[in-house]
Parts: C-alpha cells; sequence; structure tokens
C-alpha cells in the first residue's frame, strides 16, 4: 500500500514538471491553489480529478490527499494558505476561473522571495481578495461509486468517442439506459450528455496540452466537427482551443 506523505505546510512556489510529470499522492494542513502558466494541470483524489489550462486554477482544501500530473511542460504555481483563512469558504477541490489580473498575482507571488515584507504582504492581499472573487468552474470529472457507473466510465474514459447511446452502452454492462440515467442523477447530480462531455473535455485539454491538432483531438473525443468542439470548448473555458493566455 502506497504511503501518503504529510506535509504540515503547503509550499509556495513555481516549479517546473516535464509532460506526464508527477508530484505523488500527499496531504498537508493548510489549504493549497495550483496554477499552470504554461501545460495543463490535473489534480486526483479519491472524488475524482480536476483538470486546468491556463485560464483556470484548482483549489485544494486542507487534509486533502492529492496528486498532481503534468500535461505538457508545466510550469506549476503553487500558493499555500493556511487553514484558517478560506476566502472561497470551499471544502472540497474545485476548479476556479483565473482573471488575467488574477494570474499575474499568482505568478508574480510564488516567484517572489518567501518573507514578510510590505510590497509582499500587499501583493498577497490584493491576490486574497481576486480569489474570493473567482467562481467555481464545473470541471470536476468525479468518479463514480456505483458499480455499475464504473464500468460505463471506463468505457468512456478508454474511448471519450465512443458514440453509442446510453441503451447500446446500458445492453454492454447489463442495465437499462432508465438505470444508468438515474444512478448517474443520483450518484453525480448529472445527465449522461453532461458526464460524456465533461469526460470528452478532461480528455480533450491533455491532448491539446501535448500539442495535437485541434480537428485531431475533435475526432479523437468524439465531436462531430472541429467548429462544434471549439463552440464547446469556447463556452466552457472563455477562449478557443487554439489559443492560450501568454506565459510570463
Amino acid at each position: 500500500m502506497q504511503e501518503i506523505r504529510h506535509m504540515s505546510v503547503a509550499p509556495t512556489r513555481t516549479q517546473r514538471l516535464a509532460s506526464g510529470g508527477e508530484i505523488d499522492a500527499h496531504r498537508h494542513d493548510d489549504h493549497q491553489i495550483a496554477y499552470a502558466g504554461q501545460g495543463t494541470i490535473a489534480v486526483t483524489t479519491d472524488a475524482g480529478s480536476w483538470v486546468a489550462p491556463a485560464t483556470r486554477a484548482i483549489w485544494i482544501p486542507a487534509g486533502t490527499v492529492h496528486q498532481h500530473q503534468a500535461h505538457g511542460e508545466l510550469d506549476l504555481h503553487l500558493v499555500g494558505l493556511p487553514a484558517t483563512e478560506n476566502p472561497l469558504g470551499l471544502d472540497k477541490p474545485a476548479v476556479l476561473a483565473v482573471s488575467p489580473l488574477l494570474r499575474e498575482l499568482i505568478v508574480s507571488y510564488t516567484r517572489a522571495p518567501e518573507d514578510d515584507s510590505p510590497p509582499r504582504l500587499r501583493l498577497r492581499a490584493v491576490l486574497l481578495d481576486q480569489l474570493a472573487m473567482s467562481r467555481e468552474q464545473p470541471l470536476h470529472l468525479p468518479i463514480p461509486t456505483s458499480p455499475l457507473l464504473r464500468e460505463l466510465h471506463d468505457i468512456l474514459r478508454a474511448d471519450p468517442a465512443d458514440n453509442r447511446s446510453l441503451d447500446d452502452l446500458g445492453r454492454q454492462i447489463g442495465a437499462s439506459a432508465r438505470t444508468l440515467s438515474r444512478r448517474l442523477r443520483d450518484d453525480l447530480g448529472l445527465t449522461y450528455p453532461q458526464w460524456r462531455t465533461q469526460v470528452r473535455l478532461h480528455h480533450a485539454l491533455i491532448l491539446l496540452a501535448d500539442d495535437t491538432p485541434v480537428t485531431t483531438v475533435a475526432h479523437r473525443c468524439g465531436w462531430s466537427s472541429a467548429s462544434t468542439f471549439i463552440d464547446v470548448f469556447r463556452r466552457t473555458f472563455g477562449h478557443t482551443p487554439g489559443s492560450r493566455p501568454a506565459t510570463s
């Protein structure tokens, strides 16, 4: 059984990870924000996975066992906050919108030396103010608890482009579409199309981080055309898959 590392203090720093690189499972007594200035960061817990490109950050509450994985060359910015300081009021991991101002604050704060100088304390105060205004994004890919849904989850993760109906998939795993729909609502609070879109978007972010062409990503993830994929991506992330915020 893998030992879970315990770190009392969540670090505030910038580090580089090669594509596919990982930070193994651990927990700390502080909250932490994980932001990818370059590449895409995935954070996984027992409850599911959260994937964030450069317009999003991931909130990791104190005590949460989690691991990080890099998709694409990753410029990872980590901000640690004491457990007593929770500007978001969130007790579960979440993906957050990152405005251009918040992005620059995170990058500057994690690259500056750690000290209690007045300029750094003012920078931190503005960062927390901006963080408190960040909106939570529905980009969590939950891991189902139902054995039937786990089978369905495995099928979709193996091939996000699988366009079979829920009736057809149900016949493969021995359940009716009605049963699967009910369990999706009860277990995850999602309809089948909503959940499938989440699976596809997560896979798309990983492929894009590895510089896969947009048209190829669209087809591998099950969209009928690149334009349809681009439209869904823009509505979800606020920019097209071919454009990324400038990195510092």
